[in-house]
């Protein structure tokens, strides 16, 4: 099978806020479905998770697939971060190289009290928490723009066309971060979005604010993560409350187990599902189906990815080779009873090169080899 497109989430969190409990809880669950899914590579600072998803378990049903496999997440734990960090105090450079790498940031923030677990600045303030951490992502960002100015110097000077894209580039990222906004905040022209990414800034990646709160406040959340989602809305950032303490137990559940726990604390999924499914909506994600008698198998596409693109996340011989798809919408496929019987009712359509694929399509690729 072709390289599944990795989407890597950096957990980030000052120390004390509950971050090791959560990818402890995370990285459980990930080697408790290792068991059923043949993938799981895990370092000590990587889990992948597979993403839930209840369609992908009806389509499996309906057209009596052995196996199902969902798509997944990476999630990686970045370590120690703290205040003066960009300077070079507690983390340095391999913190920084970790964060790079990743997609978006999952920002853990402590938004419950207890008085056993001492916090760094003495007190229980999220939203002040999260701007510590903003404020290191912003200098980290501005030092590494600095440096790569100066070192465009010699391009620039011979008109390197990429040099003076990248130096413009940098220069607005620049511009926003010494008014005291993230890079986040510039609009980028569709030419330079590539260019712009390429850029790897710290502060450009979309943040999904995680607010860690007791287990009390885990079914409706607490002032202090009232708070972080007003501040998350007026960002344009996404948050999710969470109780790792819950997470921690469940995972160390069986699966009949854990519903009546999450029942009992009146809450309707596991957090880390609410998380991860955040963490999609975040990068605009979504998911499209191959189903079969072999297996069921969810992939994971940018929106607004077309059809040859789409076929490419399985094999590049796909997008190479692409003729066309046959789609039938997953409402479809599960009313009519499967891929015969949609046919048969004309729901299945043949699709081109220019078709979009839309979230929950089950399609099926027609190449030349």
């Amino acid at each position: 099978m072709g390289a599944q497109m990795g989407f890597k989430m950096g957990i980030v969190g000052l120390p004390n806020v509950g971050k090791s409990t959560l990818f402890n809880a995370l990285t459980r669950t990930a080697a408790a479905q290792a068991a059923n899914f043949p993938f799981c590579t895990i370092e000590p600072n990587v889990g992948e998770v597979a993403v839930p998803d209840a369609r992908l378990e009806r389509l499996a049903e309906v057209a009596g697939s052995r196996q199902i496999i969902p798509t997944r997440m990476t999630f990686v734990d970045i370590a120690g971060l703290v205040k003066g960090a960009s300077r070079g105090e507690g983390l340095g450079n391999q913190f920084l190289a970790n964060i790079r790498e990743t997609d978006a940031i999952a920002h853990v923030l402590r938004c419950f009290e207890d008085g056993d677990v001492t916090h760094v600045e003495g007190r229980v303030d999220p939203v002040a928490d999260a701007e510590v951490i903003e404020t290191e992502l912003m200098l980290a960002d501005l030092d590494s723009i600095e440096k790569r100015r100066a070192g465009l110097v010699r391009k620039l000077k011979s008109g390197d066309k990429d040099a003076v894209q990248a130096d413009r580039l940098l220069a607005l990222a620049q511009a926003a971060l010494e008014e005291g906004r993230p890079a986040r905040t510039v609009t980028v022209d569709e030419d330079d979005a590539r260019a712009w990414r390429l850029l790897q800034l710290l502060t450009a990646k979309p943040i999904l604010y995680v607010c860690n709160v007791d287990e009390a406040s885990a079914a409706r959340g607490n002032a202090h993560s009232a708070a972080v989602a007003a501040m998350a809305a007026e960002q344009g950032a996404a948050s999710v409350v969470i109780s790792a303490q819950i997470e921690e137990e469940i995972a160390q559940l069986d699966p009949d187990e854990a519903a009546m726990f999450l029942d009992e604390m009146g809450l309707e999924e596991p957090g880390l599902d609410r998380l991860i499914k955040a963490g999609y909506r975040l990068l605009n994600l979504q998911t499209y189906f191959t189903v079969g008698p072999k297996e069921a198998r969810a992939w994971t596409i940018p929106e607004g990815t077309t059809a040859p693109k789409a076929a490419g996340v399985i094999h590049g011989d796909f997008e190479k080779g692409f003729i066309r798809a046959e789609t039938i919408a997953f409402e479809d496929f599960i009313a009519c009873g499967g891929e015969t019987a949609a046919k048969e009712a004309g729901k299945m359509r043949a699709e081109g090169k220019a078709y979009v694929v839309r979230d929950s399509d089950v399609l099926h690729f027609l190449f030349n080899t």
